[in-house]
């Protein structure tokens, strides 16, 4: 694997094993990583860690509120995944994929007459090398200028279009599904790699917050009737969820940053559970990305809107989330290395093994776990 620049060469034996790339791995057989979702949205299974006494349980994900804490507060991600994966060509005729990485919603047009143009981040793919001022066109109404080049493909781009920039990528760009589904995507797809929940006017990431991918709207209504109480924050999650954990030494790991917003509305939510002792249970990484990424610039529960980079490995403190629920995450990926420092490394290594050998389907398609 290609080491980020700023990786140090060092001894393995003297790096701590919480903070050692080589120790946040796992046996996996390949066939256990979902290509598909499963059959209906909310049959998938759920892996339960209860780290007060020790145990570990199997159930079902429709089940989950047989097993959430008395009046806790979920906190899920509401951001929508935007087809943000486009194909299209050189002037020359060579084929190119592009892939969107800025937030929609952070794209800044300058007008040009009919025209529009903003800068934005992305990846770039074509049977040549990527070259400051490489031009791919898609249609007639879309072109995009490479400015920059960076490490692992990523690139800066001038993008012009006329029109909406949103409808050109809804009419003719592709979900961009993780490396690890050997598939194209689908128009099921459309459907299952978006949360109920995911919000419109948040349309903006490149990967889904895959947790909430098993709640439905009865699901929902159920946890609402039984005195479980919604929130939701935003973050519009980045390809970066996907990069491994590329330095020998993960306390040198460069993290990728993301977009993040915690309302007025949902930091008060989390400040009276709180108050009351009613516990923060959030969906997913990304959701606990949001609450301690602002935590961590606020110095408080407070409304925040803005950029984070945090990265969270053993050692960390988590200042307002109190049980997680998630999916399983790639070996050295830092979304493992998160729920390491929330539950331990060797009790969450010894769940994914317990996991693994009972059949459960893991990554983003796959089952549920549920930390408490």
């Amino acid at each position: 694997m290609e080491r980020d620049s700023n990786c140090t060469q060092k001894d393995l034996q003297t790096i701590p094993e919480d903070f050692r790339l080589s120790a946040y791995t796992y046996e996996l057989p390949e066939d256990q990583i979902a290509q598909y979702p499963a059959d209906k949205r909310g049959s998938s299974r759920l892996f339960i860690i209860n780290r007060e006494s020790g145990e570990n349980h199997t159930a079902m994900f429709a089940d989950l509120g047989k097993y959430l804490p008395k009046d806790a507060l979920l906190v899920v991600n509401n951001s929508k995944v935007l087809p943000a994966r486009l194909f299209g060509n050189r002037p020359s005729g060579g084929k190119v994929e592009f892939l969107m990485l800025t937030p929609l919603p952070l794209v800044t047009p300058v007008e040009h007459g009919e025209w529009k143009s903003a800068t934005v981040e992305g990846l770039m793919r074509m049977s040549k090398r990527v070259k400051i001022g490489t031009k791919a066109e898609f249609g007639n109404d879309l072109w995009i200028e490479v400015t920059q080049t960076a490490e692992f493909g990523r690139c800066e781009a001038t993008i012009n279009w006329r029109g909406e920039l949103k409808e050109h990528f809804l009419q003719q760009g592709h979900l961009p599904l993780p490396p690890y589904i050997k598939r194209e995507d689908t128009t099921a797809d459309k459907d299952r790699y978006q949360t109920v929940y995911a919000d419109d006017s948040q349309l903006g990431s490149v990967a889904a917050p895959t947790a909430g991918l098993h709640f439905t709207e009865e699901m929902r209504d159920k946890l609402s009737q039984s005195g479980i109480e919604w929130a939701e924050v935003t973050l519009y999650v980045g390809y970066g969820t996907f990069s491994p954990v590329r330095c020998d030494d993960i306390r040198e790991h460069s993290m990728h940053k993301e977009f993040i917003e915690l309302s007025e509305e949902t930091a008060q939510k989390i400040a009276k559970a709180k108050a009351e002792g009613r516990p923060i249970i959030t969906v997913g990484t990304t959701s606990s990305r949001v609450l301690e990424g602002a935590f961590n610039e606020v110095g408080s529960i407070a409304p925040f809107k803005g950029w984070t980079n945090i990265f969270i490995y053993p050692g960390y403190k988590f200042n307002v989330i109190d049980h997680m629920i998630t999916n399983f995450h790639l070996p050295e990926s830092s979304l493992l290395m998160m729920i390491s420092a929330f539950a331990s490394k060797q009790r969450v290594l010894e769940g994914y093994a317990e996991a693994i050998s009972q059949g459960f389907r893991v990554f983003s398609y796959g089952d549920s776990m549920l930390i408490l």
